[in-house]
């Protein structure tokens, strides 16, 4: 009986860890570390002082919006995420989370975000939060994505929107530099994400989600990756070039953003049609996607680096 006792006591400990580790996929934290680089490093370039306690709310305030928005994309698409292979074992899909408390905890998480950061720094910066988290919930995920192939081009103002939250933290407003890093991140985007869409075709067919690979077929979703990363090259380098940034991150901008080009450059001259490939390939559109993370790192690094230099 006390060995029953015990097992049965380390199966409800094993089940609360797996119930708390499902709350936190909802957040998508891997895509909220991103979001928290380029809020943070926004709010180190702006110029002004904000006390040390009060910038680590600021950030906290930017990954719980960030979380809040993944999590409530996650309830909206969940009738999707249950018919594409990479997003089925999702809490909601599986049932492991009832919908309706996912959709509570992440409008919790956002209104509480948006508040936190309007009494910690000020207004500018919980506006531009809202709005963020508004933007990639309904203009993104409700709106655009079910509708158009064009919706990670107007969908990415999303997801550049935390350089901007970072800088109005600190000085109260928007200005030039928080606006380069917003297009930097927003031109980064469609590379990034038709360079996954490539090789997850498949599954956004089997889905119905209008993403370009599957409306527009891989020949001209190669294309487009390849004539996106040229427009991004010339962004990234912007802050340098108009005295923003110096030779630390114009170097590093030049370097990494000719780099990319030579990847989406070798996207566009493979010919093999993506469509029905596993997603366990290694082939020019993965290579292109994982560089795409590390040049976005780099580069909002760089701007770090360059200011202390």
């Amino acid at each position: 009986m006390e060995a029953e006792a015990l097992v049965s006591g380390r199966s409800i400990a094993v089940a609360h860890v797996n119930d708390w580790r499902d709350w936190v996929r909802l957040l998508k934290p891997r895509v909220v570390s991103l979001v928290v680089f380029t809020g943070a490093i926004g709010l180190f370039l702006a110029p002004g002082h904000l006390h040390p306690v009060l910038a680590f709310t600021a950030i906290l305030c930017i990954a719980v919006a960030a979380g809040a928005a993944g999590c409530l994309n996650m309830w909206w698409e969940r009738d999707i995420d249950a018919l594409m292979r990479r997003t089925a074992r999702r809490p909601i899909p599986t049932g492991r989370i009832d919908p309706d408390d996912a959709r509570a905890f992440g409008v919790t998480l956002a209104v509480a975000s948006v508040v936190v950061m309007g009494l910690a720094t000020n207004l500018c910066a919980a506006f531009v939060l809202a709005v963020s988290i508004l933007f990639y919930v309904v203009v993104y995920t409700m709106w655009l994505k079910r509708r158009t192939p064009q919706n990670i081009v107007i969908g990415g103002a999303a997801g550049a929107f935390p350089p901007v939250i970072g800088w109005a933290a600190v000085t109260g407003s928007v200005d030039v530099m928080p606006l380069l890093m917003f297009l930097l991140v927003f031109f980064w985007t469609p590379p990034h994400f038709w360079s996954l869409s490539l090789y997850a075709c498949e599954d956004y067919g089997r889905a119905g989600v209008p993403m370009l690979p599957v409306v527009a077929g891989p020949r001209e979703t190669r294309r487009q990756i390849f004539f996106y990363t040229l427009p991004l090259a010339v962004v990234a380098v912007l802050p340098w070039a108009l005295g923003y940034a110096g030779p630390v991150y114009g170097v590093t901008a030049t370097v990494f953003s000719l780099l990319f080009c030579g990847f989406a450059l070798r996207v566009l001259m493979d010919r093999q049609d993506m469509a029905g490939r596993s997603l366990g390939g290694d082939w020019p559109a993965r290579r292109a996607f994982r560089f795409s993370l590390l040049y976005l790192v780099v580069l909002f690094a760089a701007l770090g680096v360059d200011r202390l230099v």
